[in-house]
């Protein structure tokens, strides 16, 4: 079915003639067959938004419906590959049309051409229920790729395939319970702005391992957690990110660059490839997806990637991974939204943007969870939903970083004067919060005993403690504070600069497990424990200050994992042998 332009704004289009046509088609536009969607329909109007570059559109040009809502390709393939924001593979579409994406091309998300080693799972007589694996592809060293029975099919397998295939050949045959065959091959299509099904939700009861110690320790996220990084220019979202997207503990990372400085996203594809995943020794891309949608491409398109990302996340969910979604940012989005709020002429909300912004903003992040997948053999997966948030001037009392807080159940707030004086990752202790740490608080007493989160609690009351003596430090001086308060601000600035801080260029330093992070705090804390001891037997406080073992604390980071753990116990008794020192000079003297 075909329709007519009446109306060109931008990358807004108004078209009539499209009475068949319905809310959240993909529509062809003009000669160029520019890939389009409807965002609403007043009777045989529809407005359109487009995806690619309308220069040169006028009215009188042919529209022409699919009849189909805006979909993904999904199937092997699809790791190890760079997308823009409606799928089209970036090095492919290179390859066609040289450096620059011609306006209307057209080149499959899935390569048609590949051939993948199908291995069969099912057989025939079996019956099988939507979600159920018919067979494996071992996509990367990475990633086994499971192909599933699609949403709405069930009934006994006639036939299955082994072998080399293409993602559209035929792998198995599938009839229904009213003697329909169903054809079932590699790829499956799923609408973008429809949640995939699973069969039950659970709440988050795993902490996603980052090696970040101010995340891991003090403001945990579970796997199938929501959590926003909100922070000023400069501040360090996408360090955050790509350091989220190299260590932490998922199965597979689906990366959206949505709206950000095209050159950035450049440093991204750049570095991703050449980056080692730390678990195998492989490249990180190995499992990990990238959707390029830079701030110099059609503003629609942004919109349309956090979908797209979202839905290849819950694909790969659906075989029983841990995915990770990390979107930057979240902020240009929603500018995408203001703008095609403002050409549809609708009621603008707080700052121009419309009023269904925090609405939107929820669509995506509740499609994060652990859920227990379709099919018969109870698989588990989980996607992780991590969204930066860019706000104007780093002001987080405007409406997207106020929206998303109401929303995500982590908030590590980025802070630009910590980024200034070399403090990364720059989250501040005192503005972030995590609402997991109960639900998590079970499996860190399982794994660690009671002292893990005895600890954190001790170190953000000391944190807290040295804010609250700052003030007066300012006013009067570090000499005018008690020997007590004294040994708060030390210890606070221990736990600030031989705890927080990390350092991404050493690769012990970068990634910290979580009992290497225990013992770190234990470590911290006992130093404190045992100086307060100490004044309180009279012993001399600067003599507590210099003592060699504690310079050996604030080395031990940067320590591998075997001489840790081989220094930890050394360092104790070191450090418990001289204060004793220090306290038996404090009474002779």
């Amino acid at each position: 079915m075909s329709g007519t332009i009446t109306k060109v704004s931008g990358p807004l289009v108004v078209a009539e003639g499209l009475a068949d046509a319905n809310v959240s088609d993909v529509v062809r536009v003009g000669a160029q067959h520019l890939i389009g969607e409807i965002l609403n329909m007043t009777g045989d109007r529809a407005s359109i938004q487009v995806y690619e570059e309308t220069s040169g559109l006028g009215p009188g040009a042919e529209v022409l419906t699919t009849g189909m809502p805006l979909s993904v390709e999904l199937g092997p393939g699809m790791l190890d590959n760079i997308y823009d924001g409606i799928q089209r593979p970036l090095p492919e579409v290179r390859a066609a049309a040289g450096d620059s994406i011609t306006r209307g091309i057209s080149v499959p998300a899935l390569n048609r051409d590949k051939k993948w080693d199908f291995v069969p799972v099912a057989k025939p007589g079996d019956r099988v229920i939507p979600g159920d694996v018919l067979g494996t592809v071992q996509e990367t060293s990475a990633i086994l790729h499971k192909i599933m029975v699609p949403v709405g099919v069930s009934g006994e397998v006639v036939s299955v395939e082994s072998g080399e295939k293409v993602v559209t050949d035929v792998i198995a045959v599938v009839k229904d319970d009213k003697g329909k065959e169903h054809e079932i091959s590699m790829m499956q299509r799923w609408p973008v702005r429809i949640a995939r099904p699973y069969t039950k939700k659970y709440v988050p009861a795993r902490p996603m391992n980052s090696g970040q110690r101010i995340i891991d320790t003090m403001f945990p996220i579970a796997k199938g957690g929501t959590a926003a990084v909100p922070g000023p220019f400069g501040s360090g979202k996408t360090v955050v990110q790509h350091q989220l997207a190299k260590w932490s503990d998922v199965d597979i990372v689906v990366y959206i660059g949505c709206g950000e400085r095209g050159n950035e996203m450049t440093d991204v594809l750049m570095e991703f490839p050449e980056l080692k995943d730390p678990r195998n020794g492989e490249p990180l891309m190995k499992r990990t997806v990238l959707i390029a949608n830079t701030s110099d491409m059609p503003v629609a398109a942004r919109e349309a990637s956090i979908y797209t990302g979202i839905t290849i996340a819950e694909y790969f969910r659906d075989m029983g991974y841990d995915v990770a979604v990390l979107a930057d940012s979240t902020s240009r989005w929603a500018e995408a939204l203001r703008e095609m709020s403002g050409r549809l002429e609708e009621m603008p909300g707080e700052e121009g943007y419309p009023a269904y912004l925090a609405s939107r903003l929820a669509q995506f992040y509740e499609r994060a969870g652990v859920v227990e997948c379709l099919g018969a053999d109870e698989r588990r997966g989980s996607v992780t939903a991590i969204g930066a948030v860019s706000p104007p001037g780093g002001d987080i009392s405007e409406p997207v970083s106020q929206a998303t807080m109401r929303i995500v159940k982590v908030f590590w707030a980025l802070d630009s004067s910590l980024a200034y004086a070399r403090h990364f990752p720059a989250i501040n202790w005192l503005t972030s919060y995590s609402l997991y740490l109960d639900t998590l608080e079970p499996w860190y007493t399982q794994q660690f005993g009671e002292a893990y989160m005895k600890n954190r609690e001790k170190a953000m009351h000391i944190l807290q403690e040295e804010s609250e003596l700052q003030e007066i430090v300012r006013l009067v001086g570090q000499d005018a504070l008690s020997p007590a308060d004294r040994m708060t601000m030390e210890t606070a600035k221990m736990i600030r600069e031989d705890f927080l801080q990390q350092n991404a260029f050493v690769d012990e330093d970068a990634y910290s497990s979580y009992k290497k992070q225990f013992r770190l705090m234990d470590l911290v804390l006992r130093y404190d424990a045992l100086c307060r001891e100490a004044l309180d037997k009279g012993a001399n406080m600067e003599a507590l200050f210099v003592i060699p073992a504690r310079e050996k604390i604030g080395r031990a980071k940067m320590a591998d994992a075997a001489s840790f753990e081989k220094d930890y116990d050394a360092i104790e008794n070191q450090m418990k042998a001289e204060i004793a020192d220090v306290i038996a000079g404090g009474e002779d003297a």
